[in-house]
């Protein structure tokens, strides 16, 4: 300890009087050799003490401070509005780029009320990084990186050189502290980051020795109360564990029942939408035989009602011919008998003037004769008028009631043509009706098929749950020879265990794999266990 102790104190005097010319390499070497010194102290006090150390811890404190230092040492300055800067906690920042595992790290320190500084958010940044043990690593992300660096630091900084590398390595060594730190309390934009050189001067054999007593009392009660922590806490997780495997058992039961109550329910509601289906097709059906048997029957009575108002309109046109031929005849006729009536009154007038002979009562008899004829030509006239009168107006007629008739027709056509649409709008149902009874027998098939897939896994889980009952897990040391070929362990031939039924069997005797129900993967079983398995597999395939 004491050549410890004056290797020491030439080293801090060696930190004063300087021999190398070069400032930066000077203040390099002192700071790597008060690192060293820090990291010591630090490793070898909380070894001593056993115990995690808080934020108060002088070593630990007097370890910021130099780390501090390192990182600070040739950083280049920022000049601002507000006047020059000067913080680390640009560099450290990167690290976020670099390693995304820090971005939890700078994200609390960020969010942090208290910190306002730069210099603040990275003392908080340092420790939360010591109390994670990540610091080592994540301080070599940023020294791998000496191409970004140039941005933040001057040539011949310490980050920059091979010291850098070298205290990256002694904080690996910090990886066996454990550090229990308050950072939300502290007041790190304010603190002063001064060195404390007495506390490296000092044996550290005598401080310890005048508390050795009192710091191994608590160390063992903290021992042997944390063993029965322990303990509790390891009975606590067995019965958990125990618990959590029958509240397993139990779940995997109940979603089996409630899967097939669910088939059960929706085969059934399947069924009576299938009977239903079928009743609304069969009247469906039905209707549509007696709409197309009426539409066959309107069919022919149209064709027939149609070949009647064709021949109605030819006898008509035929009977409107004729009476435009009687009509002409009947005027002519007229105009004949008035020009035979002229005639008469002119010779009536004649015979007046001249004097009566017996020529004069000859042609008095004789004009009377004509007159009576003509009036009876006239009668028979009028009288076949009359009848084409009347046959006209029986044709005007017939004509009506064929018209009415047509109307009535066309009538019973339209309906008829609703009644096609409403035929194809059934028959646009029926094909949706038939689509959905296809998709339901289909999903009822899925359904069928994921019913058997659970009732064969049921009964591996019934198997497998069988197996475990008949057969007990045997431990190695129960059994000395193999259980089939009955031959001794030794050290060329060893045991292993068939995943199946338990027992212990020789390398030759269970070098088969098959997956099991309990295992996710292909696992060891016997030759017995693995002819039994495959049977019963073919079985229920």
């Amino acid at each position: 300890n004491f050549l410890q102790m004056s290797q020491e104190v030439f080293v801090l005097m060696h930190l004063c009087c300087p021999a190398v010319k070069d400032p930066m390499v000077v203040e390099r070497s002192n700071l790597l050799s008060m690192m060293k010194l820090s990291i010591k102290v630090l490793i070898q006090s909380s070894l001593s003490l056993g115990r995690s150390l808080d934020s108060e811890y002088p070593p630990l404190q007097q370890f910021f401070v130099v780390l501090e230092h390192c990182i600070k040492h040739g950083l280049k300055v920022k000049k601002t509005f507000i006047g020059q800067n000067k913080s680390i906690w640009a560099p450290l920042e990167l690290i976020e780029k670099l390693c995304p595992e820090s971005a939890d790290i700078a994200t609390s320190v960020r969010d942090m009320p208290g910190i306002k500084t730069g210099l603040g958010r990275a003392r908080a940044w340092l420790h939360l990084a010591l109390m994670q043990k990540k610091i080592a690593d994540y301080m070599k992300v940023l020294i791998n990186r000496r191409d970004l660096l140039w941005e933040f630091y001057d040539p011949g900084a310490l980050i920059m050189e091979e010291e850098g590398a070298v205290i990256v390595g002694m904080l690996v060594g910090l990886n066996v502290i454990d550090a229990n730190l308050c950072v939300k309390g502290e007041d790190l934009d304010s603190q002063v980051g001064v060195i404390d050189f007495s506390m490296y001067l000092k044996d550290p054999q005598a401080t310890e020795n005048t508390q050795d007593d009192s710091k191994m009392t608590a160390i063992l009660d903290q021992k042997h109360y944390i063993e029965e922590l322990n303990r509790h806490l390891s009975c606590t997780v067995t019965d958990l564990q125990a618990k959590m495997d029958s509240l397993e058992k139990t779940n995997s039961k109940l979603i089996e029942e409630v899967t097939l109550q669910d088939s059960q329910a929706e085969l059934e509601t399947y069924r009576q939408t299938r009977q239903g289906l079928d009743e609304m097709y069969n009247v469906v059906w039905k209707q549509y035989k007696e709409e197309k048997r009426i539409r066959q029957e309107l069919q022919k009575e149209l064709e027939l009602q149609i070949g009647l108002k064709q021949e109605m309109e030819v006898a008509m046109k035929l009977l409107e011919k004729d009476t435009r031929e009687k009509q002409d005849t009947l005027v002519a006729l007229r105009q004949q008998l008035d020009h035979v009536k002229n005639l008469n009154l002119q010779m009536f007038n004649k015979a007046q003037v001249l004097h009566l002979t017996p020529f004069r009562f000859r042609f008095i008899y004789f004009f009377r004769f004509m007159c009576c004829f003509c009036s009876l030509f006239r009668a028979g006239l009028e009288s076949a008028l009359s009848t084409e009168k009347e046959q006209r107006q029986n044709l005007q007629r017939e004509l009506q009631r064929e018209q009415d008739n047509s109307t009535e027709l066309r009538t019973q056509l339209q309906q008829l043509q609703g009644l096609q649409t409403e035929l194809l709008d059934l028959r646009q149902e029926k094909k949706q009706l038939q689509q959905l009874c296809e998709e339901q027998e289909q999903a009822l098939q899925e359904m069928g098929l994921h019913l058997s897939q659970s009732k064969l896994k049921m009964e591996d889980f019934k198997e497998v749950n069988k197996a475990l009952k008949n057969h007990a897990w045997l431990k190695d040391d129960e059994a000395t020879q193999c259980k089939q070929c009955q031959k001794e362990f030794s050290i060329s031939r060893r045991k292993h265990h068939c995943r199946n039924c338990g027992d212990i069997y020789c390398n030759s005797c269970s070098s088969n794999e098959l997956a099991l129900p309990s295992f996710p993967r292909p696992v060891r079983v016997c030759d017995v266990c693995h002819s039994l398995l495959l049977q019963r597999s073919s079985i229920g395939s």
